[in-house]
């Protein structure tokens, strides 16, 4: 079956992931990247180093941004929002954004892109020391969908 997720469902998928999708577009650039997240039920919050999508949503603050929740194949959510970029400069927003960003539940086993310093799981002795560009995505419009199939077949070759 597939259908529309409702404003729960949405909201739920974007609190328990960790990765999306940021699309951003400028002259005949399209870009889509991943990148590590945080949101907390307004803005989807991320920490990165300078490079084309910053340069590209420093043109064009419109944005796309994707999530989704895989268990398999024929069960999954996925959401898409659209938003507006905001680079968070101003030294106490910056603060908030990484120290949501560093208290998200991140699993045992992680990247070093999410990790935002030597230090984690613990905070830095100085949080706003840490190097790069936060930003935020100021949703505007939040849409779903899903797939479940109750009944998942499993085929047999032989």
């Amino acid at each position: 079956m597939f259908g529309n997720l409702n404003t729960e469902e949405i909201e739920s998928v974007l609190h328990t992931q960790i990765i999306g999708r940021i699309g951003c577009h400028i002259d005949n650039i399209t870009y889509i990247v991943p990148i590590s997240y945080t949101y907390d039920g307004e803005f989807i919050y991320a920490l990165t180093k300078e490079g084309l999508k910053i340069n590209i949503m420093r043109q064009n603050r419109q944005v796309c941004f994707e999530v989704e929740e895989l268990p398999d194949l024929g069960n999954w959510k996925s959401v898409i929002c659209q938003g507006e970029y905001e680079e968070l400069p101003n030294k106490t927003e910056r603060h908030q954004a990484l120290m949501l960003l560093h208290d998200r539940h991140l699993p045992h086993v992680t990247s070093a892109t999410t990790k935002l310093s030597s230090t984690w799981p613990f905070r830095p002795s100085n949080i706003d020391a840490i190097k790069g560009v936060v930003f935020r995505i100021r949703i505007n419009k939040k849409t779903g969908k899903y797939e479940n199939q109750k009944d998942v077949s499993v085929y047999s070759w032989g």
